[in-house]
């Protein structure tokens, strides 16, 4: 069984290929049904949902499925788990971060970072202390020691785990990696500011429901001024050459999701009853 790159949305953003990826709520029953198909990601979903630490590392658990682990030779999830975090980026909950990643979370997603300082942490946070003199030291990483459960997740030794365990692309090799959700316009004001000075960031999620709170329009996505925002951010990473993620991709916005140039596309999975509605439909219960 080969051990190459264990995180498919970095090997995927790296080929400079599009991630099809969804939100889920930490919830056994949620990652299997998830297992099965084919999302590259799902992202745990536990800012606007609780934090159940216990449920969080159920899920990663039954999100493996053994058939498709045995037919794919590789250690490499089928279906990669990355958390989305409670704490805003202002309140810097590195404690947050450091448990999904001990539980084996292959990344964290950092909801509304809006400073230079705050985006820092964020790296920081997912990242093992190094020595000034270390190769790639900046940003000094924060993260404490504990990584027995995520090495038995990887399927790797823990000298293996340390040595993988660095922010792509940062480190190149590394398997973790580290979105920033842009929420405000703080945030898009500093996000040049945000790339060029803190290394580390593999992805840039666009919170279009928190910037249509803050420009009066709630949800609507597609009022001129979100569009304007969400062109701005688009427009700042591509020129870094920075992913950037849509939240709301559908069947009816996908094309021109990839035509303005997403490349982490977040869909919400649809379940439906068509035996249900066509009997309701032919016994006159419609």
């Amino acid at each position: 069984m080969t051990t190459s790159r264990l995180n498919k949305v970095i090997g995927t953003l790296a080929e400079g290929k599009h991630v099809f990826a969804t939100f889920a709520a930490a919830d056994p029953a949620s990652a299997i049904e998830l297992g099965t198909t084919d999302y590259d990601a799902v992202v745990f979903e536990m800012e606007h949902k609780p934090w159940d630490i216990n449920a969080l590392r159920d899920s990663f658990q039954y999100l493996l499925n053994r058939r498709r682990v045995f037919e794919a030779d590789s250690l490499a999830p089928a279906v990669t788990p990355l958390v989305r975090i409670p704490a805003n980026g202002a309140e810097k909950a590195q404690w947050h971060a450091k448990q999904a990643l001990d539980l084996g979370a292959f990344g964290i997603v950092w909801p509304h970072i809006s400073t230079v300082d705050e985006a820092r942490n964020a790296v920081a946070a997912c990242r093992y202390p190094r020595l000034p003199d270390a190769p790639r030291y900046e940003p000094a990483g924060l993260r404490g020691d504990g990584p027995h459960a995520a090495t038995r997740y990887w399927g790797i030794p823990n000298t293996e785990y340390y040595a993988r365990a660095d922010v792509w692309p940062l480190a190149p090799d590394g398997e973790i990696l580290v979105g920033l959700m842009i929420e405000d316009q703080l945030g898009i004001e500093n996000l040049p500011d945000i790339l060029d000075r803190v290394p580390g960031i593999g992805l840039i999620l666009i919170g279009e429901g928190d910037m249509s709170q803050e420009l009066g329009v709630p949800r609507q996505y597609e009022h001129p001024r979100v569009l304007e925002c969400k062109r701005r951010i688009l427009d700042i990473c591509r020129e870094r050459g920075v992913a950037v993620g849509h939240p709301h991709v559908t069947a009816d916005n996908v094309e021109r999701v990839l035509d303005d140039g997403y490349r982490f596309l977040m869909s919400a999975p649809v379940r439906t009853y068509p035996g249900l509605d066509r009997g309701r439909e032919l016994t006159g219960r419609g």
